[in-house]
This record gives structure tokens, sequence and C-alpha cells, in this order.
């Protein structure tokens, strides 16, 4: 096997070389805002330009570019497209049982306000699910029951990428702040608090932009009271989990203390107004519905969550491991055949192998144990089932396949260096680095989807620069995982899965237009908190553990 050394300035410039490096980011950007092109065109598009930079420029073997689109493609179908066939999957079982129906009346039952459902669910429920599955199942969901609520699919996408934000850093059980610790070999404790501490402000301030989003001014002061519970009790929690027990569980338990505290509080308080983006206006409900009807209609969420739950104990996870008794549902998908392996510059391997888990790791199982548990216990028919599920299958053809490219573009990045180049190139900022910390992971994650990814790609180098710096690692690695979040709203990856849960295939350059405008403003709010942080409150900054 021969080795293939990453170069991270190939045309002896940092600068003009990550001017290069940008260029498949602007081909995407230009491609669905100028010329308006779907998703997966946008994306082939990408793929090919970048596929040419890293052969030309980067002196990649062509060998490891295909490699790579190989590995970035089953990374995209699994578990990425897999959780979210799951999920639609499940969303369309209780369309289809007429539980939806019930699950509408038990919402509007709490509040027929358009303005406060979309923070009961695509805040709340939305940020138990980030903590649960992560990799966009949150927003496929939330985005299809408030579809069903009555909101416009667009609107309904759009709205639940920025309510999305909140949650991303502590994803899939805190996998994005383990991962990186463990990387850069630090204990996980300290970067858990100074991203619960640096998320203060976005916590706060994301449902009553949301509301203002929806209704202005008048929005926010008409239902200012509960939001104000909402936001109080998410980040308080927030806050206090992350400081206190590591990066594992803040999300599920701020989700379920705020979902508890607003729908306790609307049960004493309502808005003097309703706000509806359709045309209803009488919410009478003729028919009282009982306890056992609201559960049966919820049953699928529920069972949703309790496999998710089942699914996320290390025991059963332990299963699956290696050694475990059901390991060989874990294989790997092998570049053995490429001749040609690569290396860092510092003589490190980047690995192409990819292991695929069938079950034990693997949230779209858990999520489809769930849809076949609905089946039974809703007595769903099986031509029924199969039909929702075939249903499933040709709406998300395409969107399966803009995942698979955009993913695969995020791998020929990754493994040709380009992510790097942008990264030290922004390093080379000095002082100034504070404030473009975080905007490198927001571009981590506008390139790979997942905050995870992002925190991989740049820990490292975030480490290194607050060290040169002077400055407490703990905050740059925080602010890596704080900016991928508000760049998680525009990542094609999760643009794309938005447009498939709602129906809107085709369309994504409207969903992109719609929130990028609003992920530059919070990213530079962000770089600018750090940059406070940085040099006026560095008190606030945990000194870190080294492991071992």
């Amino acid at each position: 096997m021969t080795q293939w050394t990453q170069i991270y300035d190939p045309l002896g410039n940092i600068w003009l070389s990550a001017l290069v490096a940008f260029l498949p980011i602007l081909c995407f950007l230009v491609s669905l805002l100028v010329f308006k092109l779907k998703g997966y065109v946008a994306a082939f598009f990408t793929v090919v330009l970048a596929s040419a930079l890293a052969l030309l420029v980067y002196d990649m073997p062509f060998s490891l570019i295909g490699a790579s689109f190989v590995q970035g493609f089953a990374q995209g179908m699994w578990p990425i497209a897999w959780i979210i066939i799951a999920a639609i999957f499940l969303y369309k079982l209780s369309v289809k049982s007429g539980s939806f129906e019930v699950i509408k009346q038990s919402v509007i039952s709490i509040t027929p306000d358009h303005r406060i459902q979309v923070i009961l669910i695509g805040f709340c429920f939305g940020s138990f699910l980030e903590g649960a599955i992560g990799f966009g199942g949150p927003v496929a969901i939330t985005a299809a029951l408030l579809v069903g609520l009555g909101l416009k699919p667009l609107y309904a996408a759009g709205l639940c990428l920025i309510a999305n934000t909140a949650p991303v850093a502590f994803g899939a059980v805190g996998i994005p702040i383990i991962a990186m610790a463990n990387l850069v070999g630090v204990e996980q404790y300290e970067v858990s608090a100074m991203v619960g501490r640096m998320l203060v402000p976005l916590s706060l301030t994301v449902p009553f932009f949301i509301v203002f989003l929806m209704d202005g001014f008048k929005g926010v002061k008409e239902t200012f009271p509960a939001i104000l519970v909402a936001a109080v009790s998410f980040t308080a929690t927030q806050f206090i989990s992350s400081n206190y027990l590591g990066a594992e569980l803040p999300d599920i338990v701020s989700a379920i203390v705020s979902l508890v505290c607003t729908t306790a509080f609307l049960k004493i308080w309502k808005p003097a107004n309703i706000f509806r983006l359709d045309d209803q206006t009488d919410f009478t409900n003729n028919t009282q519905l009982s306890n056992g009807e609201i559960f049966k209609a919820w049953l699928p969420f529920i069972l949703l969550i309790a496999c998710i739950i089942l699914w996320t104990q290390p025991w059963f996870k332990a299963l699956f491991a290696k050694g475990g008794i059901f390991d060989y549902t874990v294989v790997t998908l092998a570049a053995n055949n490429v001749g040609t392996t690569i290396v860092d510059a510092a003589g490190k391997a980047v690995g192409l192998n990819l292991n695929i888990s069938f079950v034990g790791l693997q949230a779209g199982t858990a999520i489809l144990i769930a849809a076949f548990l609905s089946i039974w216990f809703l007595k769903i028919k099986a031509n029924d089932a199969a039909e929702c599920f075939w249903d499933t299958l040709k709406e998300m053809a395409i969107p399966c396949i803009t995942i698979g490219l955009v993913v695969s573009f995020a791998f020929i990045a990754k493994n040709a260096a380009m992510s790097t180049t942008l990264g030290l190139a922004f390093a080379q900022t000095g002082d100034a680095f504070a404030f473009f910390s975080p905007v490198i992971g927001w571009i981590g994650v506008f390139l790979t989807g997942s905050d995870t990814s992002s925190n991989l790609l740049f820990g490292p180098l975030q480490q290194v620069t607050a060290r040169e710096l002077g400055i407490g690692e703990a905050l740059f690695l925080a602010a890596n995982s704080v900016g991928g979040v508000v760049g998680k709203m525009i990542s094609p990856q999760s643009i794309a899965i938005a447009c498939a849960a709602v129906g809107l295939v085709g369309r994504e350059s409207e969903l992109f237009k719609f929130t990028l405008k609003y992920s530059v403003a919070f990213i530079i709010l962000i770089g600018i908190w750090t940059l406070i942080i940085a040099f006026f409150m560095q008190g606030i900054i945990p000194d870190i553990v080294t492991k071992g």
C-alpha cells in the first residue's frame, strides 16, 4: 500500500489556497441562490468541482477521490437517509391510522395558536429528538407534524431548522462534544460546561425569534408569558445539566422540563388573540377526547421515545459492540482495493473504511421498530402499512440521492484537506481568531452537515490555536461546536432532509434562501460573543483537565 500525504497549502499561500478550497462552497451557493437549481443538481456540480480541485490542485490520487465519494455516499445512505425514511414512515402510519387527527385535536386543546404550537413541537419536542437521535430526524418529524397542524410546508421546514439550533451541540446523547474531547485528549465535562455557558443567549433568544418571524413584535408581545416560560425553563435546565451532568443529557432533560412547564402554564394562561397561518377559526371540539384516545394517538411517538431510550443505553450498545453477542450486525465497508492510504501532515492515518451498524448503533432501526410496533398496536392493515412504506420510498428517492451527493462532497473536501485549508487560513488571523473560531465550526457543519464531524475536523486546530494565543482552550473547543449549531440550518444535508419531510423536493433553493440570512446573522453575533468572552470574561472559561 502506498501513502498519499495531505497538502494543506498547495499553492504556497494559505489565503490563495483557501480561496480555491472555498470554490466548491461558492458553487453550491450560486447554484441554489442564483440559478435556483434543484438540490441534487447543485450537489452534483459541487461534487464534480470538488473532485477536480482535489485532483488538479491538491494532487489527490483519483482512486482516493473515488473512495471518498463512495465513503460519503454510503454515510449519506446509512445512517442519515435511513433515519429519515424510518421517521417519515412512522409519521405516515400515524396519518393512515387516523391517529394524527386526534393528535391535532390534543395539541389544539393545549393551544390552537400556531406560534405556541411551533414552540411546543418544533423547539421542545424537536430538542428531545435532537438529544436522542440527531442526524436530521428531529427536523423531519417536527416539520411533518407542523404541516399536519396547518402550517405551510416551507414555513414549517424553515422554522424547525431554526428551532433545531439550540440543542444541536448536545445532540445524539452528547456525541459532538464527547467525540471531540476524546480526539484532543481532554475531559468532556469542561467543554460541556463551556458550551452550556456560551449557549445561554442563543437558547433564550431562539423561541422569541421564532415567534417574531411568524408574527412580528405583536406576536412576541401577545405570547410573551408562555414563550418566556419555555425559553427560561429550557435554558436554565440546559445550563445546569451541561455544567454538572456532562454532555449526554442536556437536550433530553431540558426538552422535557420545558415541555412540561410550558404545557402546565398554558392550563392557566391563554393568549388573548389566536394566531393561525391557515383559515381555521373554529376550535371547538364537539367530540370530547378521552385520555385513552389521546394516549393511543400519541402511541407511535411514545414508542419512538421508548425505543430511542433503549437504543441509547450503554448495556444495549455493548451487545452490538465489538465482542458483543450481536457484533455480527456491524459490517465494515472497506477500501482495501484502492491501493493507497491517506495520512495527514503529522503522519496520522485518515480512515477510508466505514462501519455500518444495522441494528444496535443505528437510530433509524430504533425508529423502524417503533413503526412496526405502531402497526401492531394500532391494528393497521398490512396493505395500508405497505402502501405507507412504498410512498415513503418514492418520496425519498430524490432526497436520498441529494443527501448522498452532499455527504460525498463533505468527505472529498475532508479527505483532500480542503476543509483544513480553510481552518488554517482563519488561524492566521491572530487575536481576531476569537471571532473566527465559531465561524470555523459554522463552515464545518455547512460542509459536513454534522456538528460531530465539524468538531472532529477542526477540534485539534482550535486547541492548538488557543494554546498559541494563551486563551483557555475550552473556549475555542466550545466555540467550534456553538458556531456549528447555527450552520446546521443552512447545511445542504439539513435542507434536503427538511424539504423531503414536507414535500418540497426540488425547492431547496427557496428554503436555503429563507434560512441563510438568519444563519449569517447568528454566526456574527456568536463570533462577537466569543470575542467578548476571550478578552473580557475569561473568568467563565473552565480549566481543561487533560485525560490520562
